[in-house]
């Protein structure tokens, strides 16, 4: 049974730091840009709603929607949430030639706490790991995730479960042997 539960815990450990998300740092300075077919604001609550084709971009993170209601807070940063069927995001990992992007019926993203969250038939993929669940969370800035099960069978995923699949880590090439001496 040790064996049994090694295997698990080593499984598990390695679905957590696959899935250690680091979107790209400089993209929370940059400033945000949103497209749609309407908008309304209200400046006395700092809350805009965009709806129709919602395109936000901020230097490399991407999301999309049918609508998204975007809320400044006292310190002017901003806090969308994103609406389709699906809505989806799509970031580039700091210091790598890689994105992460995602589906979900709602998508919540915090641009002070550099987090996301996907709400509802949720996937999440970076490179060829992908994630699917009724809850995502990933947070750049404390480089955690959460995944949570619920809500009805998906063609990924059974009642209730959580779905990973998470690819074999490439090894570098075979080195030749060294064939020099070993030091006495």
């Amino acid at each position: 049974m040790n064996k049994l539960h090694s295997s698990i815990f080593a499984i598990f450990s390695l679905m957590l730091f696959s899935l250690n998300l680091h979107a790209e740092k400089a993209d929370k300075d940059k400033p945000i840009e949103i497209e749609a077919d309407t908008v309304t604001v209200n400046d006395a609550k700092k809350i805009s709603t965009y709806t129709g084709n919602v395109i936000l971009t901020q230097g490399t993170l991407l999301i999309k929607g049918d609508k998204m209601i975007v809320r400044e807070d006292k310190d002017g940063f901003q806090h969308g949430t994103s609406l389709g069927n699906p809505a989806s995001f799509k970031q580039k990992r700091e210091g790598k030639n890689e994105y992460i992007e995602g589906n979900g019926q709602r998508i919540e993203y915090d641009g002070h706490m550099d987090k996301v969250q996907l709400y509802t038939k949720a996937w999440v993929k970076r490179g060829d790991d992908i994630v699917h669940g009724d809850y995502i969370m990933y947070d750049a800035n404390s480089e955690y995730s959460e995944v949570i099960g619920g809500g009805e069978a998906t063609p990924n995923t059974a009642k209730g479960r959580v779905k990973a699949v998470i690819q074999p880590k490439k090894k570098p090439l075979d080195q030749p042997a060294d064939t020099t001496p070993a030091a006495q």
